[in-house]
């Protein structure tokens, strides 16, 4: 972009900023290598360092000086900037515009071309074998024929990939049209960046590289998914059954979620390094009878493995939440451990690990508490941590808030920080990625195995704590908790190929499938029939992952 009156603001912007806010800049950053540097002595170092303070000084002098007239100069540029990109981004669009709808002219000449030439030859080779009946010729004949069609669809293919690819180079001239304008503005800006060009940059960005057929990849899923939440929610009040959409409803599904958002949480690290876990649900009951039989108001009414029965109400009320989340951490933890040990040393894949973990967790409960619930716990300690809390009337609607969803934000904070801000989050991609490559660049994949495995173990401590404050704990509580946590994070995007997937994805796969449920049951229809959705969802899920895992390659 050449114009005379635009470059003398750039030159007059530069003469006002060069003593004052770039100098500052320059010396800033000069200040930041002397204090590197392990040439210079300390003396050295530091004389140097208040001579570019000092200088720093004037320069900040000079800037506020020119601030004003650097901001009026700045403004009549971008504008000046702006009006000259109008025409010209209009015109490069205009001309790439005209050359795409020829590569598309061209190329749908050419598929003709090519079609035509094919018809011709699949008539050449039946025209050169007739009169021949013999078997031999029959073969001949069906195999020059495969070849044909092989040679039409690669040439159809070689063809498409052209035109797709000139396309995208047009596409790529347009967009760069505006990105050089922004970098323009940027510059005349002194760097500052507009939020304006930004969010515009980034929907032509994403308008150029958009292919319908990858986007429903994507989502397809969750298209679905959408429109059917849309239908229950037109249905229920049809159906006589209420707004689906209410406060009270969305503050149910939040609560329904936040437990199961640990297992999600735990096992998606599994699935991430293309794994799985199967004893998510026998943790569950483990973790969740310690706790019931430790915040239990009065004598429990069961004994484990002969021993008790127990009455710890004479302890403080702390000391009794801290043992019993302790314990349930350090059982899980020390079971999922055991899993991982197999998994890491010895490469047995997690699904028969975990799968022998959930025998020996779900064996030793049965016999230790002969099957026999727990009881409910202290009503006390239940509201305290998995109670409501009341918010007011809204329509006439009591509003509460559920407790249980506070401890469900913080293990989903805590678990995005440990994917995506730490160096073992790094390596779990990584190992989940190619265990080999990680292991030949420094990982050690024994390692961060295990310490997926204890991660996990963490996250189910913590989540069967809690699930003990919904209901009754027993050997059978959390029976199938490991189909729904693995199924929440596969239609989450958690990939089964490993090395693919975000936490967010969890999360929403958690609430899609507890939302699911939900409305399902919210609208009568029966338990058995909601297997079946929930099943058509997995399968759905698992194939486009699938898909997308086949396009990669």
């Amino acid at each position: 972009m050449e114009d005379k009156e635009l470059n003398e603001y750039s030159a007059r912007l530069f003469e006002l900023r060069k003593d004052g806010v770039n100098l500052i800049s320059a010396l800033k950053q000069e200040n930041a290598a002397l204090k590197r540097n392990k040439l210079l002595t300390k003396e050295e170092r530091d004389a140097q360092i208040a001579k570019n303070n000092a200088a720093i000084e004037k320069a900040k002098t000079v800037a506020a000086e020119n601030k004003a007239q650097i901001a009026d100069l700045a403004k009549k540029a971008v504008a000046r900037s702006n009006a000259l990109a109008k025409d010209e981004i209009a015109q490069v669009t205009a001309t790439q515009n005209e050359a795409i709808a020829k590569l598309k002219a061209d190329y749908a000449a050419k598929v003709a071309d090519i079609k035509a030439a094919s018809d011709k030859r699949k008539q050449d080779i039946v025209a050169s074998y007739a009169g021949k009946t013999s078997a031999k010729d029959n073969e001949d004949c069906k195999e020059d024929l495969r070849v044909a069609n092989y040679e039409l669809k690669s040439a159809l293919f070689d063809a498409q990939s052209k035109f797709e690819s000139a396309v995208d180079a047009a596409k790529a001239v347009k967009n760069q049209a505006y990105i050089d304008h922004v970098q323009k503005n940027r510059a005349l800006r002194n760097g500052q960046t507009n939020i304006c060009e930004d969010i515009t940059l980034s929907v032509q960005d994403y308008i150029n590289k958009f292919r319908m057929s990858k986007f429903l990849l994507d989502n397809g899923l969750y298209i679905a998914i959408l429109v059917f939440f849309i239908v229950c929610i037109v249905l229920a009040p049809l159906s006589g059954n209420g707004n689906l959409l209410s406060l009270p409803n969305i503050f149910t599904i939040l609560e329904q979620s936040s437990v199961r958002m640990f297992y999600a949480l735990g096992v998606a690290g599994l699935i991430l390094l293309a794994g799985t876990d199967l004893s998510v649900g026998r943790m569950v009951a483990l973790g969740a009878v310690i706790t019931g039989l430790i915040l239990h108001p009065g004598q429990n009414i069961v004994t484990f493995f002969g021993l008790g029965p127990w009455d710890f109400t004479a302890l403080p009320t702390f000391i009794r939440l801290a043992m019993a989340l302790c314990l349930s951490i350090i059982l899980c933890v020390a079971f999922s451990a055991f899993a991982g040990v197999f998994s890491a040393k010895l490469k047995i894949h997690p699904f028969i690990s975990t799968l022998a973990t959930q025998l020996i967790i779900y064996g030793l409960l049965f016999f230790g508490t002969s099957g026999t619930p727990v009881g409910s716990i202290d009503a006390g300690i239940k509201d305290m941590i998995g109670g409501r809390w009341t918010l007011g009337v809204l329509n006439g609607e009591l509003i509460t808030f559920p407790k249980l969803i506070i401890p469900a934000v913080i293990a989903i904070f805590v678990a995005w920080f440990i994917w995506n801000k730490t160096t073992f989050g790094k390596n779990m991609y990584a190992v989940g990625g190619n265990a080999e490559a990680a292991s030949v660049s420094g990982i050690s994949v024994f390692w961060v195995t295990m310490g997926v495995f204890i991660m996990a173990g963490v996250f189910y401590g913590c989540g069967a704590f809690l699930e003990a404050f919904k209901a009754n704990a027993s050997a059978g509580t959390g029976q199938g908790y490991e189909l729904d946590a693995i199924a929440a994070c596969v239609v989450g995007g958690i990939s089964f190929n490993g090395g693919i997937g975000k936490i967010g994805g969890a999360v929403i796969g958690v609430i899609i499938f507890t939302g699911l449920t939900y409305c399902l049951t919210f609208l009568g229809i029966d338990t058995n029939l909601q297997f079946v959705f929930k099943g058509l969802i997995i399968i759905a899920a698992v194939a486009l992952d699938s898909v997308k895992y086949l396009k990669r390659k």
